[in-house]
C-alpha cells in the first residue's frame, strides 16, 4: 500500500524508535522504600480553577460528580507518577458547571496550544491506571517537547500543523544556554509552531535526523516541516540564538524558506 510523504511523516516519526510502548503506572518510591503520598489539588471555586491552569505548562483536571467511582482512585495514583504535571480535583458545583462538565470527566489542558483534552464518562468508563498513563504521556506537549515514540503521537494529535525540531545532543556543554534560548523563542510562536528537542546523544534518534538527511556533523541543526502541504527545510550547524531561531520560524512561515520535496519523495514511497 502507497502513503503520501505526509501520511509517511507521521509513521516516521512514531515508528523509527519502534512501536509506541505501553505504559505502566507504578509508583515512584523514595529512598527508603516507601512511597511519598502526594495528593491532586482540591479547586473549590472557578477563580480558584482559572488560576491553577494558568501557572503551569500542563494541568490534568478530574471533575467528578460521584467522589466514589473507581476513576478517581485511579486518577489520584497518576500523581506519582507524574510529578512534573500538576493535578486539581473538583467536584463543586460552581467548576463543573463553568467547564461544562455534566458527568464525572478528566480534562487535560494545555499551555503551549491552549488545547483542552477531555476524557468524559463514556471514555472513563473502563479506564484503568496503565490507558490513563498512556493518555497523559501523549498529550504532556510543552513549551519544549523532547522526542519520544509516545510525545510523537501527541504531537501529531494537534490543531498545529507546524513543528520545530532542535537535534542537539544533550550532553554538549552549550545544551542548557541554548535550551534556554529555544524555550523563550517557542513562546513566541505559541498556537504556530510546536517546539521539539530531538537529542542526538541517544541511538535511536538517528534515524529522525538522517530522514531530514542531516548528518551528525551538522549538528545541531533545526528541521522545521508542514505535515499538511509537505513542506519542510533544515538549517544545519546552527548556534541556537532567539534572533536565528526566530528568523527562520518567521521565514518559513511566509514561504521564503519552503521547498518542495514532494518529487523527491514521490520516486521513493514507502511500500507497505
Amino acid at each position: 500500500m502507497k502513503i503520501t510523504r505526509s501520511r509517511y511523516l507521521i509513521l516516521a516519526l512514531v515508528l523509527v524508535c519502534g512501536l509506541v510502548p505501553e505504559v505502566t503506572a507504578d509508583v515512584e518510591e523514595a529512598s527508603d522504600g516507601l512511597s511519598t503520598t502526594q495528593e491532586p489539588i482540591w479547586l473549590t471555586d472557578v477563580p480558584a480553577t482559572v488560576e491553577f491552569i494558568a501557572a503551569t505548562e500542563v494541568a490534568v483536571i478530574g471533575f467528578f460528580q460521584d467522589l466514589e467511582t473507581p476513576i478517581v482512585s485511579v486518577f489520584r495514583s497518576m500523581v506519582q507518577q507524574f510529578r512534573d504535571v500538576s493535578f486539581g480535583i473538583s467536584n463543586h458545583s460552581e467548576v463543573l458547571t463553568h467547564y461544562n462538565v455534566t458527568s464525572n470527566s478528566i480534562c487535560l489542558f494545555r499551555l503551549v496550544d491552549n488545547q483542552q483534552l477531555h476524557l468524559d464518562a463514556e471514555d472513563t468508563e473502563n479506564l484503568d491506571a496503565a490507558k490513563l498513563s498512556r493518555f497523559i504521556h501523549m498529550n504532556n506537549l510543552r513549551w519544549v517537547t523532547e522526542y519520544s515514540p509516545m510525545t510523537a503521537a501527541g504531537l501529531f494529535n494537534t490543531m498545529v500543523q507546524t513543528h520545530l525540531l532542535l537535534m542537539m545532543n544533550k550532553a554538549s556543554p552549550e545544551y542548557e544556554e541554548s535550551m534556554r534560548r529555544y524555550r523563550k523563542t517557542a513562546k513566541l510562536f505559541q498556537g504556530q509552531i510546536l517546539f521539539v528537542l530531538v537529542d542526538s546523544g541517544k541511538r535511536e534518534n538517528g534515524k529522525v535526523i538522517s530522514y531530514f538527511k542531516l548528518k551528525e556533523s551538522q549538528l545541531p541543526a533545526l528541521a522545521i516541516y508542514e505535515s499538511v502541504d509537505d513542506k519542510w527545510d533544515t538549517l544545519p550547524n546552527t548556534e541556537v540564538t532567539v534572533e536565528k531561531v526566530q528568523g527562520f520560524c518567521n521565514g518559513f512561515l511566509r514561504g521564503m524558506l519552503l521547498r518542495d520535496h514532494k518529487a523527491e519523495e514521490d520516486s521513493g514511497k514507502e511500500e507497505l
